[in-house]
């Protein structure tokens, strides 16, 4: 697979880890994403893909593309043989200048970029993507493209700042102690959280530790549970299992187990470091 990326100049940098452009053939037909601390765009260039979001949600079909808020459980993601897509990898209050309703509204549901920019908008967009000159050229229509929509969000400021924390502590982190030196109440505090990233700041706190904590583990080596437990601050082994079946539907063992097939069966591949093959 083809695979480009950039981090956008500012003021976007500040709302977006990066744009990229993937085409080719997926590894696998299926693909489960386990909840990040990030929201999603994608702009489809290719045949539709499906996506589904929890047990309780049935399978849709996306043409055009489509936005995810901040995930509280993991996303089953099914490609056509081949796929090509431009799209954004935004911070988790990234998303909010663009969107035209408040981010819990779209929680664990995605939904298409039409829904949210309109039909005619993406439509054109979708046009001059394909007949652009190459990736690069791409990325800076789709630059240009969130340029030109960036708007003002109440909020932001204070979302930003106390989520930057967060992150920053891989979400090891006293949510009060962050509430008290911004100066507002709880309630405020996770009101703007849900309106502007979909979830509480605890919720977001748990996905950083969570993210955290999984990226550590090193699936070609020994691990030892326990002690990577304690390290990420569960208090005990039990609830980091626990945990971990809440994020991904499989145990840590299985976990690494699935890990190890992705590495086996296609070593090097641009997806590898999240994604998980489904059966």
């Amino acid at each position: 697979m083809e695979y480009v990326s950039r981090v956008p100049r500012p003021p976007l940098d500040g709302l977006i880890d990066d744009l990229y452009y993937l085409e080719g053939a997926p590894p696998y037909a299926r693909l489960t994403l386990p909840p990040m601390p990030a929201a999603l765009l994608i702009v489809n260039l290719g045949p539709p893909f499906r996506i589904r979001a929890g047990t309780d949600i049935e399978t849709a079909e996306y043409a055009d593309g489509c936005v995810v808020t901040t995930p509280t459980r993991a996303l089953e993601f099914g490609y056509p043989p081949q796929t090509r897509s431009v799209g954004v990898h935004f911070k988790p209050w990234g998303l909010a200048p663009f969107l035209p309703m408040p981010a819990a509204e779209l929680c664990d549901r995605p939904v298409t970029v039409e829904q949210v920019w309109g039909r005619p908008a993406i439509a054109e967009l979708r046009d001059r993507l394909a007949t652009a000159e190459g990736p690069h050229a791409m990325l800076t229509l789709l630059e240009d493209e969130l340029l030109r929509r960036l708007r003002d969000t109440a909020g932001l400021g204070l979302v930003r700042h106390t989520s930057s924390v967060i992150a920053a502590t891989g979400g090891a982190v006293a949510i009060g102690g962050l509430r008290e030196a911004a100066g507002v109440s709880s309630t405020h505090l996770a009101q703007r959280f849900k309106e502007l990233i979909g979830v509480t700041p605890k919720r977001l706190a748990r996905t950083y530790r969570f993210a955290a904590t999984v990226f550590s583990i090193d699936p070609a080596g020994p691990i030892d549970w326990a002690d990577l437990a304690g390290s990420a601050g569960y208090f005990d082994q039990a609830h980091f299992g626990h945990e971990f079946r809440e994020f991904t539907g499989l145990t840590p063992t299985r976990y690494v187990e699935v890990r190890q097939r992705f590495l086996r069966e296609h070593p090097g591949n641009i997806l590898d470091s999240w994604p998980l093959p489904i059966d």
